[in-house]
């Protein structure tokens, strides 16, 4: 089985919907993204400084460890896992977030699916 990673760039549309955003998103959507199937790990992190003087394209970074056959079959995945409205016995409380909200408290700078090519440990051994 293929690994992917799906990187979200993303961030709170304004600055008066950083709590929204970290109410929904962080404390609600990648919890319920982490319980699709094939979905191996999921994280977000936050931008802590620049490096090199190169531009930020967002305050925050999504990843999504995924193991699939492909990406489009993690698409799908994805995709039917969060139109489901009881895949998980949280979802109704996500979307309530969302409504309270009147929208989701998200902007999204960029995302894509990278499939794993390498990997190495912290000791320099090839892990994948």
């Amino acid at each position: 089985m293929a690994k992917f990673m799906l990187i979200g760039l993303c961030e709170p549309p304004d600055d008066a919907s950083e709590a929204a955003f970290k109410e929904w998103f962080l404390d609600e959507h990648i919890e319920d993204t982490a319980r699709c199937p094939g979905f191996v790990k999921s994280q977000v992190f936050r931008l802590a400084g620049p490096h090199l003087d190169i531009d930020t394209p967002a305050r925050y970074l999504s990843l999504y460890e995924v193991e699939a056959e492909s990406y489009e079959a993690a698409e799908r995945l994805i995709n039917d896992w969060q139109a489901d409205p009881k895949a998980w016995e949280g979802r109704g409380k996500h979307w309530a977030t969302a409504s309270k909200f009147d929208a989701i408290p998200l902007r999204v700078g960029g995302s894509g699916w990278y499939e794993l090519l390498a990997a190495y440990d912290e000791a320099g051994e090839r892990t994948e």
